[in-house]
Parts: structure tokens; sequence; C-alpha cells
């Protein structure tokens, strides 16, 4: 099925001994698309991930760190963390906080804290889970060797592009489009009546819907889809997009560089990851 709703599946501590961080995870053939949940005033601590990660608040506000940048992040600005970057992302202490959370699948979903090395077999949801529970940092065994984790010379990985969600509705289509080395991220405004081009999509796609209503279409799949609801687009399918009132969604999209990783990796490096090549 093409389409899906966070609350239709279970959600985890995705990194209990690190961060507080609850979430649903959607598993596509090339990324993990999920919504996270934060207590205010909670958070996870400084970590890294040898995966590229994507965030954008849909509620609340992130006390937000990437290498040394420190900010605090409201809905409107998306937030970009490359790979082995080291970053913390917590709740303010005014309120609960959600956001979308999209990582590549060259890794788990699973942190590793910013003084650890990269294990020679990553962790999975269910394994931390069971060895761990949220706050026992002191009780991690950590992987001895060099941090791979990236603190100095990062570019600026903060892009605001609304002052909010619910700033007043545009008068055209308007694309803001932020592409790194696996991922992509675009935020779309589109008005009442507008048509996306029927095409094949030539990477996987995940769309959320955030306001408004979309009559879409995936395959042979037709739905329509308003706030709160995902369209799944594999690699290859046909699809089609028709606005039925303003809209505004996130689009996530691979890049073909995380296409060529993924499609090419070793039985090896596959179990090192703890990568499903399956989508759900």
């Amino acid at each position: 099925m093409p389409f899906y709703r966070f609350e239709d599946f279970e959600s985890n501590y995705l990194t209990p001994h690190l961060s507080t961080g609850k979430a649903p995870v959607i598993d596509g053939r090339y990324m993990y698309f999920c919504l996270l949940h934060k207590v205010a005033g909670t958070g996870s601590e400084l970590h890294y991930h040898p995966n590229e990660l994507l965030i954008f608040p849909v509620r609340g506000k992130i006390n937000a760190i990437v290498g040394k940048d420190r900010r605090i992040v409201k809905p409107g600005t998306f937030v970009h963390a490359p790979a082995f970057a080291r970053h913390s992302m917590k709740a303010t202490e005014d309120g609960n906080l959600q956001y979308l959370y999209i990582k590549d699948k060259t890794w788990t979903v699973v942190g590793l804290a910013e003084d650890e090395a990269v294990p020679d077999q990553a962790m999975t949801v269910a394994e931390v889970n069971k060895k761990y529970k949220v706050g026992d940092k002191d009780k991690h065994q950590k992987t001895q060797g060099k941090s791979q984790a990236i603190i100095e010379g990062l570019p600026v990985c903060f892009h605001p592009i609304l002052d909010s969600l619910d700033a007043p509705p545009r008068s055209g289509r308007c694309v803001n489009w932020i592409e790194g080395e696996r991922l992509a991220f675009g935020l779309f405004e589109v008005p009442a009546g507008y048509a996306e081009p029927e095409a094949v999509s030539a990477r996987e796609m995940f769309i959320y819907v955030m306001s408004g209503k979309i009559d879409a279409q995936t395959g042979n799949d037709k739905k329509t889809v308003g706030p709160g609801d995902i369209v799944c687009v594999p690699r290859g399918e046909r699809y089609r997009l028709q606005v039925r009132s303003h809209a505004r969604y996130a689009m996530v999209c691979s890049t073909p560089y995380l296409e060529d990783r993924i499609d090419n990796m070793t039985p090896e490096e596959a179990v090192q990851a703890r990568v499903s090549m399956t989508a759900n």
C-alpha cells in the first residue's frame, strides 16, 4: 500500500540510552521515514551516526546543535545533519516536540555516542530497547576506538523556509528544495486546482501532508489525502497529484548516490549496518 499514517505503526525509542525520542518508523528501500516525539525539556545527548539525517519540526521547538552551531528551531525551519555530524536535538522547556526525522538506510536508526567508534555491527531498534532503558547513558558499553563524529568545519545546516506552518497562503505554487549527498527535502505550497503532471518517479519519494487536500495516485492506487497522511512512491512508479484545497506538504527523495550505495551494498556491509532491503 502506498498510503500510510504514523499512528498505524508501533512507536519505539530509537536510541534509549542516548535519547528520549520515540517514533514510528516507515521502512522504505532507501530511507527510514519517521515522526519523532520528545517531551518538553528532554531530548538527545550529543551523538552521531553514519547516515545523513533530515529534520523538520511540525510541533514545538528544538534546542538544536549540529557540530558547534546551536539554535532554537521552530516549525518552518529545516535542519540537515550530514553523515557523521555530531548533533543533539532537545525539546525546549515550554512544550512537547514532534518532528519529521528521516535517515538514509546505509545504517540503522540507532545512534552512537559522540566519543565512541563505529561498531563492527550496528544494533537494531529491538536490540537496543532490550539492552537499555531511557537514561541508561552510564550503562552504555561504548565501542572502543576513535570516534568518527565531525564537529569542526561543518557548513550551515539550518535552513529557514517559513515563519510558521500557519503562515498565510502564498499566491502561487512555491517550492523550497534542499539536496544533500544522500537525501533531498522539499517543502511545497500549492494552490487549489493545481495538478502536478503525471510522471514516473526517478527516485524513491515520501510525501507528508501538513495542510490541505490532495487527490493522490500511485500506480493503480488512488486516495484523497489530508493532514497527517503519507504517500510513498517507489522509484520507477507512476504517480499524480491533484490539489483540491490549498496544500502544504513535505517531500523527501533518495539521490542517485544513495541508490547506488544501497543497490550495490555487499552482504557484509548489510550485516554491519543491520539494514533490510525490503520496504513496508
